[in-house]
């Protein structure tokens, strides 16, 4: 059968199924079962007769969709907030793993910008950060302690205080998305400069380690939650640029919904990043270097095991299903 024909012939069940997916037409999950065998059916088929097609990319999109909604309405899965971390999350974030990528690329670049134009220009570090904080962790590192700006607080004043400004970043980062994905790069870029002329400022200052072992205790909870908040963005500003078979304006349903819920699987983070930041990171001076760089490892594998590996394990159980479904 000539494609075209295959096309014409399924187009309608397809569109039915996709409005059953992204509409909630139906709510019967065995009805909806039904409808996804004859979706994979239709998958093998195009991937043996038109191994190159753009349908292909359509219907594994679709079947990927498909697969999340069906094991989130089985009426085994009593615990959907489990479904959401363990699965759900999961699979969308494989599905737009190169928007991982890009951000991680995007936060690289602007990093090393940040680095060089410090090292290039004495005056940029002061243009970033402002010269009352220069000037204060100057002091601070001249009185022995290159992070007592963390102690200036009360534990749980800094942490109310620092939570509001992380979610106040993190939801620009993802909202200003809509604008094409321009302004979670513009986010994305500052606050990669400003972290790049950051600890270039505590290497001038002859305490770079000893800023890392401190810092990075919330920034890698803080940080790495920042560049998957920009990607959530790019990903929403990606559904309104290219919206491939769909219309736009379904495209923008599917990128928003996918993209908001990476967006609010960074918010546990988020708020352990503030804990840490409020409750820990104020005594780094004083605890022991295995302890602080302990933290970091942990911190830093937990989350990059969450969105770097963890993905690629679901869908490989999603791909062993898929085949034998």
């Amino acid at each position: 059968m000539r494609e075209v024909a295959f096309i014409k012939q399924n187009k309608e069940k397809w569109l039915n199924f996709e409005e059953a997916i992204f509409g909630k037409t139906l709510k019967n999950p065995d009805e909806l079962a039904t409808l996804y065998i004859q979706l994979v059916n239709d998958l093998s088929y195009a991937q043996t007769y038109y191994p190159k097609s753009k349908t292909i990319l359509y219907l594994n999109n679709l079947a990927a969709k498909a697969f999340q909604k069906i094991y989130k309405t089985k009426r085994q899965d009593t615990n959907r907030f489990v479904h959401f971390w363990k699965t759900e999350v999961p699979l969308i974030v494989y599905d737009y793993k190169r928007y991982i990528l890009y951000a991680f690329i995007i936060f690289g670049i602007f990093v090393s910008i940040g680095v060089l134009s410090s090292a290039k220009d004495e005056n940029f570090v002061r243009l970033i950060l402002s010269d009352g904080y220069v000037n204060q962790t100057k002091e601070n590192i001249e009185n022995g302690n290159p992070l007592a700006i963390y102690g200036t607080n009360t534990n749980w004043g800094t942490f109310i205080g620092i939570l509001y400004n992380n979610m106040r970043v993190a939801i620009n980062n993802y909202f200003w998305g809509i604008f094409g994905g321009i302004g979670s790069f513009l986010v994305l870029m500052y606050n990669s400069i400003m972290v790049g002329s950051f600890q270039y400022m505590f290497y001038e200052f002859d305490t770079f380690w000893a800023s890392v072992r401190g810092i990075w205790i919330h920034g890698s909870f803080e940080i790495f939650s920042m560049v998957i908040e920009a990607a959530a963005g790019l990903i929403l500003g990606a559904s309104i640029l290219f919206p491939k078979t769909y219309s736009r304006l379904m495209s923008l349903k599917i990128g928003f919904k996918d993209s908001f819920k990476i967006f609010l699987s960074t918010i546990p983070f988020t708020i352990g990043a503030a804990f840490l930041e409020g409750y820990v990171t104020r005594y780094s001076n004083v605890m022991p270097h295995w302890l602080s760089i302990g933290i970091i490892l942990t911190t830093l594998g937990l989350i990059s095991f969450y969105y770097l590996i963890y993905p690629f394990i679901v869908h490989k159980k999603f791909k062993a299903a898929h085949a034998t479904a």
